[in-house]
């Protein structure tokens, strides 16, 4: 009686205590319903992973005894289609994007960054061109009487000619006879000038008028003529003058050849300036402009540029080329371009103040453009950029980037081939991937298997298999 008193006395006492637990854990929240259908004693511990060996699984964060690299948490529940994912296995999801590395792992895979900065671009196009003759500075050197031509000045191809020089001499028996009538109508003028009657003295002015217009139409300029007065003496070989100074590109005549009226003799030259005519692909013909300032480099003269400036685009493209001609005027101290000589061209197109990054930072998959931000110490992230315009080094970007941030500019497709391997997918990261303890799954493809342990730093209660 008294062992049975005892044995009540103890479960009573047993089930007071259950009771008092079970009151604690009840009011601490233990026994109620997350939103989940489960309650707080359902859930599991958080476990650890490594993004490279997902077979490594911990109970608590550190690092992988294989490669050294950070864990990661371990999702168990992936969410499948069609069903939401809770806020913390979203955060979980994009973290699976995300690559951290450590300082012997950045020194190992050559990651080095720089930061996103404003700044003034300048775009710089390179096309080839040829040097030309510039036509408003050419002219042809012209008979004005028709005769021989009793001496030439200038015997060669090249020679400096200047338009106060003669370059040839002319003998013609109408310039002889103009002349002469033009010395007869002076005097009668002389004559005339004492007459009486005012028809007759004004008549001697119109005779010299009248000789002295035929002269200049046969070439003779007032300063001859002026000679031809003075001196009373007809000359009897005219002068040949050209219009402007240069030099002699082609010579038509010989000495001692006779001449008609309008006979080219000498085609003429200024080369003090010239063009180039530059050839841009139609790409690139947006970018230029009238008076774009264009510097010209030629194999003949090395590190010694020459500048000039658009003066203008002609209106249609070459279909064989594929190219639009550009006409830069620009001067020829010491007649250093040749015509018909080839020239690089760089026009410098400025593109104002943009975010610009190293070319090297940004990834291009053919669809999309990509660059990995160092978001935190150590921790890289995917962007997607929207790239504009792009020069030798640099390239400009339109959105995805602000100025500051810290991007990978060599090493990418490493941090990108770690993130692929994480299970992220990287810049490819294509829909409807599932993931599953950790582990990528493409449908169609082979499961992959987990590399072989390394038996020297692999511990067997690393492994929960």
């Amino acid at each position: 009686m008294a062992l049975n008193k005892k044995i009540t006395i103890s479960l009573i006492a047993l089930i007071a205590v259950i009771a008092v637990a079970a009151g604690v854990l009840y009011f601490k929240g233990w026994f109620k319903d997350d939103g989940g259908g489960h309650s707080k004693i359902e859930h599991k511990i958080q476990l650890w992973t490594c993004s490279m060996h997902p077979f490594i699984i911990k109970d608590k964060p550190g690092t992988c005894p294989i490669c050294g690299m950070e864990l990661i948490k371990k999702i168990d529940n992936a969410p499948v289609d069609g069903v939401a994912m809770t806020p913390e296995q979203k955060q979980q999801s994009e973290m699976l994007g995300h690559v951290s590395m450590s300082a012997t792992q950045r020194i190992m895979a050559n990651v080095a960054t720089t930061e996103a900065k404003k700044s003034v671009l300048n775009k710089e196009i390179n096309a080839v061109g040829i040097v030309q003759y510039d036509q408003s500075r050419q002219a042809k050197a012209t008979a004005w009487i028709a005769g021989r031509i009793d001496r030439l000045n200038v015997n060669t191809v090249g020679g400096i000619v200047s338009k106060d020089r003669p370059v040839a001499e002319v003998y013609s028996p109408d310039l002889v006879a103009t002349q002469q009538e033009y010395l007869l109508a002076v005097k009668s003028r002389e004559q005339f000038k004492n007459s009486s009657i005012p028809s007759i003295s004004q008549n001697g002015d119109g005779l010299v008028a009248s000789a002295k217009q035929r002269l200049m139409l046969f070439g003779v300029k007032e300063s001859q003529i002026a000679d031809l007065e003075k001196t009373g003496k007809p000359n009897i070989r005219l002068p040949i003058y050209t219009p402007i100074s240069g030099v002699v590109i082609e010579k038509m005549v010989q000495q001692g050849q006779y001449v008609n009226v309008g006979d080219v003799l000498f085609n003429v030259a200024d080369l003090s300036s010239v063009w180039v005519e530059v050839e841009v692909y139609e790409n690139e013909f947006p970018n230029i402009h009238l008076g774009q300032k264009v510097e010209i480099r030629s194999q003949s003269f090395p590190g010694r540029p020459f500048t000039g400036n658009i003066s203008y685009i002609y209106p249609f493209l070459d279909p064989k080329t594929r190219t639009v001609k550009a006409r830069v005027e620009m001067p020829n101290p010491g007649m250093k371009l040749k015509p018909d000589m080839f020239v690089n061209a760089i026009i410098k197109v400025p593109l104002g103040l943009a975010i610009v990054v190293p070319v090297t930072a940004v990834m291009d998959t053919g669809k999309r453009q990509v660059v990995w931000v160092e978001s935190t110490p150590g921790m890289f992230e995917p962007r997607d950029v929207q790239v504009g315009q792009r020069t030798d080094d640099k390239i400009q970007i339109l959105s995805g980037l602000k100025s500051g941030d810290k991007v990978a500019v060599s090493g990418g497709y490493l941090i990108d081939s770690e993130s692929q391997l994480k299970g992220g997918g990287g810049h490819e990261n294509m829909p409807g991937m599932k993931m599953d303890d950790n582990k990528t799954v493409v449908p169609g493809a082979p499961p992959v298997q987990p590399p072989p342990a390394t038996k020297k730093t692999l511990k067997m209660d690393d492994m929960k298999m």
